[in-house]
């Protein structure tokens, strides 16, 4: 599958909270974002669902606002790529890494690495793609 960059440079195509999930699916992921510290208790399925981003939607760092408001897909085709934003975004993500290695399986940390803790990576490979550096 062709991966989806998000405005922070997460991967959708991949992240368990990316509709379309089943019931199932989408209750091992709010288990699982409790178990390594991204929610205080087991959130609703409907809760822990993501139809992808939009300026309507929740962003702790305000990226979808900013990226929805140059009119660009995400952060990789910003001129002003890396800001203090995208940056801070970076931070925070990589602040969970080490919680997440330590509670997920191999398997279960494996797709969240590649979901949210490539981030700059998928943004770099953006930037590269459209000639930007």
């Amino acid at each position: 599958m062709k991966p989806i960059i998000a405005a922070c440079g997460n991967d959708c195509s991949v992240c368990p909270r990316m509709l379309p999930k089943t019931a199932a699916e989408l209750t091992a992921t709010a288990e699982l974002w409790y178990k390594f510290g991204y929610r205080d208790q087991v959130v609703s399925n409907d809760e822990i669902s993501c139809r992808g981003c939009t300026p309507d939607t929740w962003c702790r760092h305000e990226i979808v606002t900013c990226t929805a408001s140059r009119k660009i897909k995400n952060c990789g085709e910003c001129g002003d790529y890396p800001c203090n934003k995208i940056l801070a975004a970076f931070e925070n993500t990589k602040r969970h890494q080490p919680d997440c290695q330590k509670c997920c399986t191999e398997a279960e940390f494996a797709i969240l690495e590649k979901a949210f803790f490539e981030k700059q990576i998928n943004l770099e490979k953006v930037r590269n793609d459209k000639g930007q550096r």
